[in-house]
């Protein structure tokens, strides 16, 4: 009966090479039945084998990332923390010069703006007098221009700045400013005009000398008690009215919510807070 030679496999499953063919070995030249069984045999056990390290390497896998996501979470509570400041600290006046520190106006901790930064929105500014405060709002300055074949509305930069510079604001007068968030609903021009007023508010506060403070809207809200079921912009109004009464004939009009949310994101920052019966306010 005439011989088969045969090598071991160039495979590198040593499981594999163990079994089947430590050495060289001659075997009986084999049927065809038998050669089909025998390949099945080596492919099940290479199979087997596979499957395992695969296993085995998808557990260090799991246990690599699990380890990797925990230290990115410590990692993110200094660093993110850092990264805020940082932020913060670019956004605020006045600046040293010279090497030297320039100091607050003593005032400065008593004035407060909110700004609504949209292109409908407004500017209020909160001044302190003998007992209270004295409250102010102001539309946003724009100005119609030509984008493509349409006409639409932008803030006018000459003019917001002539308004910061009229309120006679002590320098470094905080001034908070809502945090532009784009929805998807809104397209790309209503992704572009938020970002654009949003940019441009906070370059020209900084310009003239305020110390700007970002903040998203579910946190001033959430400051003000203004759930999910008073987070319209008709409760707005209504809140406003009643935190500011002497302003309430400026926010009788739907358009003049932008008003009422300036005066609100001023109040939040004042650290105004809304009494049990303004919360019990009827929406419209």
């Amino acid at each position: 009966m005439e011989s088969l030679w045969v090598r071991p496999w160039s495979h590198h499953t040593q499981l594999m090479n163990h079994i089947c063919f430590r050495h060289v070995t001659k075997l009986p030249l084999m049927s065809l039945h038998s050669r089909s069984l025998f390949r099945s045999f080596c492919i099940t056990l290479n199979s087997t084998q596979t499957t395992a390290e695969s296993q085995v390497l998808g557990n260090d896998v799991v246990n690599g990332s699990r380890t990797l996501r925990s230290r990115e979470r410590t990692r993110d509570k200094s660093f993110d923390a850092q990264l805020k400041q940082n932020w913060l600290n670019s956004l605020s006046c006045p600046f040293p010069v010279d090497g030297g520190s320039v100091g607050y106006d003593s005032l400065a901790l008593d004035w407060v703006l909110g700004i609504d930064p949209d292109t409908s929105g407004a500017v209020a500014i909160l001044k302190p007098n003998l007992s209270d405060y004295t409250a102010e709002v102001f539309d946003s300055p724009s100005l119609p221009v030509l984008v493509g074949k349409r006409v639409r509305r932008r803030l006018d930069a000459k003019s917001i700045y002539q308004l910061l510079k009229s309120l006679e604001a002590p320098l470094g007068t905080r001034a908070y400013i809502e945090q532009s968030t784009p929805f998807p609903q809104d397209g790309k021009q209503g992704w572009w005009s938020s970002g654009f007023g949003y940019g441009l508010w906070i370059g020209i506060l900084l310009a003239s000398g305020f110390s700007v403070i970002p903040v998203p809207s579910k946190r001033w809200k959430n400051g003000l008690e203004l759930s999910q079921s008073r987070s319209s912009k008709d409760y707005s109004r209504l809140l406003a009215s009643k935190l500011f009464p002497t302003l309430s004939t400026q926010l009788k009009r739907k358009k003049d919510h932008g008003r009422a949310e300036a005066l609100l994101i001023a109040a939040y920052g004042q650290g105004i807070k809304v009494d049990a019966d303004l919360l019990s306010l009827p929406t419209e």
